[in-house]
């Protein structure tokens, strides 16, 4: 028995999350058939981080463990000849049989992308989260500080989520501009259900001028999720990396900004060099 370590790209939008669900479409599902074929004995995979429906990644980490004696190409290109469009193995390594995807994991970063323009874009909605009122970036980015450190969050935390403890912690949260785009970047070492969606909300509520940035340190410290906002939609967000042990020899991920953006959106240099229009 030998594990091995996935880096998985998928885009979200039709899927009903990560996870393994009865009788839904999931990457989970989709990505073991896959892994199956190519093992010729059934695979089950551990992730490093459950996305909800609709919600995309550029990269997610994934463990399995196979009797199979492949070479690590096969896992790759082999696995990719059997998978949709939609999701794609990027690389494959050997790891230690203690190695856990989730548990071994010390971060996750996500992305967060809005299309701050008064014009509905057709191309690419599912891809990215749009609004149409203009966005203060640097009011959001400055509210969004107090949320960096070790706090409870059950102000920005799913009604059903089941975590033993809201509390979690924030290493980095930046919210800029690019032209059309606003791009929010967060990492922490691990989320409750929508709490990223919660946070992008709350973020938004300050951007349009509904509230001051101080507000966001009180709806922290109030722990009630009926303040927060409405949760932001998934189709903006994107789980970019995960942060593990250097033992492993991991790759590291890449932001989608930090790529071509995916499906047929454009680039953001390319669709509008203006932040806003009316």
């Amino acid at each position: 028995m030998a594990r091995f370590s996935l880096g998985v790209a998928y885009q979200g939008t039709h899927y009903h999350g990560f996870q393994r669900q009865y009788r839904v479409a999931t990457v989970q599902e989709t990505l073991e058939q896959a892994l199956s074929r190519v093992a010729n004995h059934p695979i089950r995979v551990a992730c490093a981080g459950r996305t909800d429906s609709g919600v995309h990644a550029t990269q997610q980490v994934v463990h399995f463990d196979a009797t199979a004696d492949r070479p690590l190409k096969a896992w790759v290109e082999g696995v990719n000849a059997h998978l949709p469009d939609d999701v794609s193995v990027n690389w494959v390594r050997p790891v230690p049989l203690d190695f856990d995807a989730r548990h071994s994991a010390t971060a996750r970063h996500y992305q967060y992308l809005i299309l701050n323009r008064s014009l509905r874009f057709a191309l690419g909605s599912e891809y990215v989260a749009r609004e149409h009122r203009s966005l203060d970036a640097d009011a959001m980015h400055v509210g969004a500080q107090c949320l960096l450190g070790e706090h409870d969050f059950s102000a920005f935390r799913a009604a059903h989520c089941q975590s033993r403890t809201p509390f979690r912690r924030i290493d980095r949260l930046e919210i800029r501009r690019q032209g059309p785009w606003v791009v929010i970047d967060i990492k922490a070492n691990a989320f409750l259900h929508h709490m990223v969606r919660n946070i992008v909300g709350a973020l938004v509520e300050i951007g349009v001028g509904r509230r001051r940035p101080q507000w966001l340190q009180g709806v922290l410290e109030g722990r009630d999720r009926s303040v927060a906002g409405k949760m932001a939609p998934a189709s903006g967000l994107y789980l970019c990396g995960v942060d593990y042990p250097i033992e492993f020899d991991l790759p590291i991920g890449r932001a989608p900004t930090d790529l071509w953006v995916p499906g047929s959106i454009e680039s953001p240099s390319v669709i509008d060099s203006r932040p806003f229009s009316e």
